[in-house]
Formats: structure tokens, C-alpha cells, sequence
């Protein structure tokens, strides 16, 4: 059996490359395997076979870089949910359109089994909850791509911290990435929340008012997103600082763990991982069990979104369970909410965030 996928918005991350990951002069031009389209194209039991953009010039560039045929184009979602029997939807629009698509999807003729929708989840935590809740009444598994979570490495370093106690209580956690929150920190907070295991409990807050994509990248709207950072102390007691200030030419996504027992660095851009384990009260650099080698944009990520696709398979087999819900992702969603209301009121923001806070939308793309 194969598996029937389509595509609900066909820029840049579905299939036509990624502002400021790939050559300007390709984006839209050609097809990357680091997309949803890509992922599908390499998985085995799954083809896409169909699309919907309601800018009929970039639906046609999809279409036929990917091989759709014109009677699989649509210019509307609600058209192609109607005419199409699929078994998965890809939700690949802007963030603050999310929360409609998905939920047109899951009540749709359509009738699929599994959203895989980019990341962030929502531009609100009330949005993201809405998709959630809306999935949990269709039976349908809502897929976030954190695509960090569909990398190897990840999982295991995740099984070692996590359910193995390598670095024991975690105490301390330092991280950094580039800006702006939405768009990028929701990458280093989702990391954060899955290797912990935890839920931020209180959170303060700085916003730049910088957003490089718009500034630099002339990504061509104003939008509410931007770079910033603050602390966030989590309900297991460990107290994170976040900085995501800094321009993508001169950042590096870094993670640095300190445990009772052992200390941890990542950095993802530079390629570095590092395990420190206490042994009588001095730290000693050791391989970490079962990784070789550190994480890399150019190996792992390319090889998230096949893997994500694989997942997706597995998960319509029954052989699998959903590595990335929309429960996780709004996980990191209500710290980086958080963040902008604490800047923006002054004040110390308490998480689950209070019924009025959940509305607060942060505009991306």
C-alpha cells in the first residue's frame, strides 16, 4: 500500500528551499531534499500527490519541479480537501495561518490520519491549542516538525539524559541562537523542553525589536517577531538563560547542561559536543555512549525531514508513536509567549499561561 500525501502552502520549507538556509538564487527554482515534498520522495510507502497554494504562479513552479500534474493543483486548501482522499496533510504556511489549515484539515472530506505541520505550532498558545484539541476529536495524529527531533543523534542523546540520568539532576542550562523567537528559538526551546523532560514554570523577558529576515533577508512584510531572550526557571527547578539576539551570520545554536552528575555542551552550527562526567568532584571529558560524532545542519538536518516522512509511515503502519506532538510543541510555544508578555508588561510571567495571555498572537511567516 501506498500512502497519499498533500501539501497545504508551496514555499519555501514544502519544497522550494528555505530563506536564509539556502542560496538565494535557488530558492523557488529547484527542489531540496530538506522539505516536506523531499521527505516524501524518500521514504518509501508514501508519494505526494497533491498541493494547494493560493498563489497560483509559486503553486505552478511546485507543481512542476515536483512532478504534479496540473488537475493535482489547487488554488484554494478547502478545493483540495474536498476533491482529494489523503492519508496525510502537510501544513507548510505561515505560522499564523496554522491554526485554521490544520483544523480545516482534520474536519475535511479528506479525512486524514496524520497532520505533519511546520513549526512554530500556532502564533498563539490559544491557537495551538485549538489544533490539539480539534486533532484529539478526529483521532488525527498532529505532527510538529521540530525537525531536531527526527535526527538520530537527538533521540539518543535524549534516551541518555533523559531515562538514563547521565548528567543526573539537571541544575543549570545555558543557550543561545540566532534570532528572531518565533521563527528560530522555537528550534533551541523545543531541544530544550525534550531534554529536560520538563515545562517552563516562570519566565522573564527581553525583545530587541530586530528581525533579521525582514531587515536583511527582505523577506518583504512587517511582521511582529524578533530577536530577544531572558531566563526561564522550569517546574523540575532548572533555571535556563536564553539569548536569541544575534544575527545568523555570527551565531551558534549552543546548549551547555550542568548536572550533579556531569556537564554537557552543544553546538550545533560549529559541530561540537562535548560530556564532562563528575568523577570525585572533578570533571572528566568522556565520549558520549552510543554518538559518534556531534550534530550538523549539513548531515543531520537534511536528514530530519526524510526521517520525519519515515516516522510518518511508521506511524500509519501502527509500527510507531508520534516523536513530536502538538502537546510537546506548545511546550515551546508558551515560553517564547512568555517571553514577548514579560517585555512587553514588565513583569514576571507565570506558565500555563493565564486564560488572556493564551490570545496573544506574535505575527511570523
Amino acid at each position: 500500500m501506498t500512502y497519499r500525501a498533500g501539501i497545504i502552502g508551496t514555499g519555501g520549507v514544502a519544497g522550494m528551499g528555505i530563506l536564509g538556509l539556502h542560496d538565494a538564487a535557488d530558492i523557488g527554482e529547484r527542489t531540496f531534499r530538506a522539505s516536506h515534498a523531499g521527505g516524501y520522495r524518500e521514504a518509501d510507502g508514501i508519494e505526494l500527490v497533491a498541493a494547494a497554494d493560493v498563489d497560483e504562479s509559486k503553486l505552478d513552479r511546485f507543481g512542476e519541479a515536483w512532478e504534479l500534474p496540473p488537475e493535482r493543483r489547487y488554488a484554494d486548501h478547502e478545493t483540495m480537501l474536498a476533491a482529494e482522499d489523503l492519508d496525510v496533510v502537510s501544513v507548510c504556511t505561515p505560522s499564523f495561518l496554522h491554526r485554521e489549515h490544520v483544523v480545516d484539515a482534520v474536519r475535511s472530506a479528506a479525512d486524514p490520519d496524520v497532520v505533519w505541520c511546520e513549526k512554530p505550532i500556532a502564533s498563539s498558545v490559544a491557537g495551538a491549542e485549538a489544533m490539539v484539541a480539534a486533532c484529539d476529536r478526529t483521532g488525527t495524529d498532529l505532527v510538529v516538525n521540530h525537525s531536531f527531533r527526527f535526527t538520530e543523534k537527538l533521540r539518543r542523546l535524549r534516551e541518555l539524559v533523559v531515562d538514563e540520568a547521565l548528567l543526573g539532576d539537571v541544575r543549570s542550562v545555558t543557550t543561545g541562537f540566532r534570532m528572531e523567537l518565533l521563527r528560530n528559538a522555537t528550534h533551541l526551546l523545543d531541544t530544550l523542553v525534550y531534554l529536560l523532560d520538563a515545562r517552563a514554570e516562570r519566565v522573564s523577558g527581553y525583545v530587541t525589536g530586530e528581525n533579521e529576515a525582514v531587515d536583511s533577508l527582505e523577506a518583504g512584510r512587517e511582521v511582529d517577531d524578533a530577536g530577544g531572550g531572558g531566563f526561564v526557571v522550569m517546574d523540575d527547578g532548572t533555571f535556563v538563560t536564553v539569548d536569541c539576539t544575534v544575527p545568523r551570520a555570527i551565531s551558534s545554536m549552543t546548549l551547555q547542561f550542568v548536572g550533579t552528575e556531569g556537564k554537557l555542551y552543544l553546538n550545533n552550527d560549529d559541530g561540537e559536543w562535548r560530556y564532562w562526567r563528575l568523577d570525585d568532584d572533578t570533571h572528566v571529558e568522556s565520549p558520549l555512549p552510543g554518538i559518534d560524532g556531534a550534530w550538523t545542519w549539513e548531515d543531520d538536518y537534511r536528514e530530519a525531514f526524510p526521517n520525519a516522512a519515515r516516522d510518518v509511515v511508521a506511524m500509519l503502519d501502527g509500527e510507531r508513536g508520534n516523536p513530536s506532538t502538538g502537546e510537546a510543541a506548545t511546550r515551546s510555544l508558551e515560553v517564547i509567549v512568555a517571553l514577548y508578555c514579560s517585555h512587553y508588561t514588565g513583569g514576571r510571567v507565570s506558565v500555563p499561561l493565564a486564560r488572556p495571555l493564551r490570545d496573544v498572537t506574535v505575527t511570523s511567516w
